[in-house]
C-alpha cells in the first residue's frame, strides 16, 4: 500500500494497533489525530481542540490502548452524556479486542447490578459519566487508584452540564502520577483551571480556534414566526430526502415535534432526557439503522451521536448558548464530508443571530421559503440610556400645560 504523509505510519502507533486501523479502512488520520497521537504516545499530557467530528476518539483511544499494553494500571474517560460514552466504547472495541482488554460503561439510566459485575472483571478500561462513577465510589465498588491514564472527553459540555464538582472530586482520587487527556471544541476559562491544577505541563493541540464551527457545512437562518415554523418545517421536509436531525431547546418541544411528524406519517423518534436509556438506544440505532429518517433531540445529543450521512441538521429552536450551536451542527458534514445546517429565528431573535455569528466568525444567510411568509429581525435591543431616555421623553409628554394668564 502506497504511504502518504498523512495516514497512521509514522506516528509511533503499535503495529497491531496499526494493522487493526488497516483493517477498520481508516487510510487517513485526522489533522487531530495526526498532531495528537504522536504526543499521547510519548505519555505527555495535552489538551486538544478541534471541531466535533474529526476523530478525537482514536486520538485519545489508540495512545491510551498503546499505553495500557505495556505497563499495570488502568484508563478513565469520562463523558458527559450515556450515548456518548456508549458510542466511545463501540469505537474503541475492535482496538481493546486486539490487546485482549476488558472495558466496562458506568452510566445512568441503567441497573447498577450489571455495572458492578462488569467492574469484578477487573477490567482495563472505564467509561462513565461522573454522576454515575461517583455514586459507585461512594458504594465502595471500585476505586482509581490505579488509575494511570485520564481523559476528558467533551470537556466543555460537561462543565456546562453542571459536572464541576463532581469532575474535581474524581480528579482528587486518582493519582497524581497518570498522564492526563483532555479533548474538547471550545475552551472556556474552567478548562484552563482544570490545566494549571490537575495537569503537568500539558501540551496545547488546537486544529481550528475554539468555536470554529465543522468544515463543509452550509449554513442559513430562516426568520419565521413562532406559528408557521410547523408548516416551514414540513416544506424543508419535503425538500431534503436524507436523514435529517432536528433540535429543540426543550424536551417538550421535542416530543411535540416528533409527534406532529409522526401525525404527517413521517417516520420520526425522539431523543431527550424523559425517555429512558433503552428507549433513547432504540431510537439512536433507528436512525442509524434508516428506521428513522428524522431524529429529534435537544442538546442532550448535540455531543452523543455519531452518524454517518446526516444530511441536514436543522435547529428549530436557537439554542439558549452560542456554543451548542457549533455542536449541533457538527453532527453533519463529519469525517469531511458536506453537510447542511438550517435554523428556525423568531423576529426577536437577531441578537442571539449575532451571538452565533460573532463565536464562528462567519454570517448565516437569510433565506425565504416562497410559500412562507417572510420576517425581518426586529430593531436591535436598546441600551439602558436608550431606554431612559425614551422613558423620560413619555412622562414629560404626559405633563400637563400651564395656561399663561
Amino acid at each position: 500500500m502506497k504511504r502518504t504523509q498523512d495516514d497512521f505510519y509514522g506516528l509511533g502507533i503499535a503495529p497491531r494497533l496499526l494493522d487493526k486501523t488497516e483493517a477498520l479502512g481508516y487510510t487517513t488520520a485526522t489533522p487531530i489525530q495526526l498532531k495528537a497521537i504522536p504526543i499521547a504516545i510519548e505519555g505527555k499530557d495535552i489538551i486538544g481542540i478541534a471541531q466535533t467530528g474529526t476523530g478525537k476518539t482514536l486520538a485519545y483511544g489508540i495512545p491510551m490502548i498503546q499505553h495500557l499494553a505495556k505497563k499495570k494500571g488502568r484508563g478513565l474517560v469520562l463523558a458527559p452524556t450515556r450515548e456518548l460514552a456508549i458510542q466511545i466504547r463501540d469505537a474503541l472495541r475492535p482496538f481493546t479486542q486486539a490487546m485482549h482488554m476488558r472495558t466496562a460503561v458506568l452510566i445512568g439510566g441503567e441497573s447498577k447490578g450489571p455495572q458492578i459485575t462488569a467492574l469484578k472483571r477487573k477490567p482495563r478500561i472505564i467509561l462513565a459519566t461522573p454522576g454515575r462513577l461517583i455514586d459507585l465510589l461512594g458504594q465502595r465498588c471500585l476505586n482509581l487508584r490505579d488509575v494511570c491514564v485520564l481523559v476528558l472527553d467533551e470537556a466543555d459540555r460537561m462543565l456546562d452540564m453542571g459536572f464541576q464538582p463532581q469532575i474535581e472530586r474524581i480528579l482528587k482520587v486518582v493519582p497524581r502520577a497518570r498522564q492526563t487527556m483532555l479533548f474538547s471544541a471550545t475552551m472556556p476559562t474552567a478548562i484552563v483551571d482544570i490545566a494549571s491544577d490537575h495537569m503537568h505541563l500539558p501540551v496545547h493541540t488546537e486544529i481550528a480556534p475554539s468555536g470554529t464551527a465543522a468544515e463543509g457545512v452550509s449554513h442559513e437562518v430562516f426568520v419565521v414566526k413562532k406559528d408557521f415554523k410547523v408548516p416551514l418545517l414540513e416544506r424543508l421536509l419535503d425538500q431534503y430526502k436524507g436523514p435529517v436531525l432536528i433540535f429543540t431547546r426543550t424536551k417538550r418541544g421535542a416530543w411535540k415535534v416528533a409527534r406532529t411528524l409522526r401525525k404527517s406519517r413521517r417516520a420520526a423518534a425522539e431523543i431527550h432526557s424523559d425517555r429512558t436509556l433503552p428507549q433513547r438506544k432504540e431510537a439512536l440505532n433507528g436512525f442509524k439503522s434508516g428506521k428513522y429518517r428524522i431524529l429529534v433531540a435537544t442538546d442532550i445529543a448535540a455531543r452523543g451521536i455519531d452518524v454517518h450521512g446526516i444530511e441536514l441538521v436543522l435547529n428549530y429552536d436557537l439554542p439558549d448558548d452560542p456554543g451548542a450551536y457549533v455542536h449541533r451542527i457538527g453532527r453533519t458534514a463529519r469525517a469531511g464530508k458536506k453537510g447542511r445546517a438550517i435554523s428556525f429565528a423568531t423576529p426577536d431573535q437577531g441578537r442571539d443571530v449575532r451571538g452565533i455569528e460573532k463565536l464562528i466568525k462567519m454570517s448565516l444567510s437569510l433565506s425565504e421559503h416562497p410559500e412562507i411568509p417572510a420576517e425581518e429581525f426586529g430593531p436591535k435591543p436598546r441600551t439602558a440610556f436608550q431606554l431612559r431616555h425614551a422613558r423620560q421623553k413619555r412622562s414629560l409628554g404626559r405633563r400637563p400645560v400651564r395656561r399663561k394668564r
